[in-house]
């Protein structure tokens, strides 16, 4: 960019931050963190910053878990993103991207843009860009053009969703980056849509690898959130959940030091009640005895239980063997 494209670009940011914007907007209170939290100046050249070869092998290893949830979701979105020049980048909670999905023709544009695995893009480093504001505000987010805060990143357009672990607590972001000058907002909105399911979709395989040997049930959620999931284990108690169903459920860490049955999770109000739930495991139990001929030592295996909690759940329900 030229010179007098810098200038204007920090004038804008600087008469915004003298208005009385950053008390309305969450971009401006975001250049405002950029400039006063972080002493950073919309004109500065510099380029991003990047872990060293060390520095990486060792955040890429304590990121393993979910890289290997992801990898199946980044090849889904780079199918639908790629062929228009964007790139899909997996970052840690730091706004270290770990894992990348782009073009080869596109690779040297991408990597000195800093779009590439090891560089940091946090907001303390990076001012407002896709990647460190989704991550200090948790919240889907898309950075377009002179929305970032440092001249050098006018040219990209980044569409950022956060994603949570299995505890519910923030674990990184999905990003698309674009440096075409001709992304239309429409096609950018599409990008956002992608990219939240992609994450919820991450998040749902990292939740279902965290516990390997437990049910993992739709959380009886009074608008069925697709990410709302809860683990159960054999005697039905509730060892998990995801950030939705915590969130939907009031659950917290604390809600996981007790014991706590699926059956004891209530939603209250116009929504579903313990009633559908309760529908819902009992066509369960009636499908693994039917499975299993009848056999309720059969049944109990098959739904990961123990004998006994089987006979108490027929009990309960009032549910006979098949003839």
């Amino acid at each position: 960019m030229g010179s007098l494209s810098t200038a204007g670009h920090a004038d804008r940011i600087f008469n915004a931050l003298q208005s009385n914007d950053a008390a309305r907007s969450a971009l401006v209170a975001s250049w405002k963190r950029s400039c006063d939290l972080h002493r950073l100046e919309p004109t500065d050249r510099s380029p991003p910053q990047r872990l060293t070869d060390s520095e990486f092998k060792s955040v890429r290893e304590g990121m393993e878990p979910l890289i290997t949830a992801a990898q199946a979701s980044l090849d889904r979105l780079y199918q639908a993103v790629g062929g228009v020049g964007c790139c899909v980048l997996l970052a840690d909670r730091n706004g270290v991207p770990i894992e990348r999905r782009g073009s080869v023709g596109d690779d040297r544009t991408f990597r000195d843009w800093g779009l590439w695995t090891g560089t940091i893009w946090s907001e303390d480093s990076e001012g407002t860009n896709g990647i460190g504001t989704c991550l200090v505000e948790q919240r889907a987010l898309t950075i377009h053009r002179d929305q970032h805060f440092f001249s050098r990143n006018t040219l990209l357009s980044c569409t950022t969703a956060p994603i949570y672990d299995h505890r519910g607590n923030i674990a990184g972001a999905l990003d698309v980056s674009s440096c075409r000058a001709d992304l239309t907002e429409g096609f950018v909105n599409l990008i956002a849509v992608a990219v939240g399911d992609a994450a919820r979709r991450i998040e749902a395989e990292n939740f279902r690898l965290a516990f390997p040997h437990a049910r993992i049930l739709l959380a009886p959620t009074e608008e069925r959130l697709a990410g709302a999931l809860i683990a159960v284990d054999r005697d039905d108690l509730v060892i998990g959940a995801t950030r939705a169903a915590r969130q939907a459920l009031g659950l917290t860490d604390e809600s996981f030091t007790r014991p706590l049955l699926a059956s004891d999770l209530v939603v209250t109000g116009d929504g579903p009640n313990q009633d559908t739930f309760a529908d819902a495991e009992r066509a369960v139990l009636q499908r693994a005895l039917i499975h299993a001929d009848g056999n309720v030592s059969a049944a109990a295996q098959a739904l990961g239980i123990s004998r006994a909690t089987l006979h108490r759940k027929l009990t309960r329900f009032g549910i006979s063997r098949p003839p």
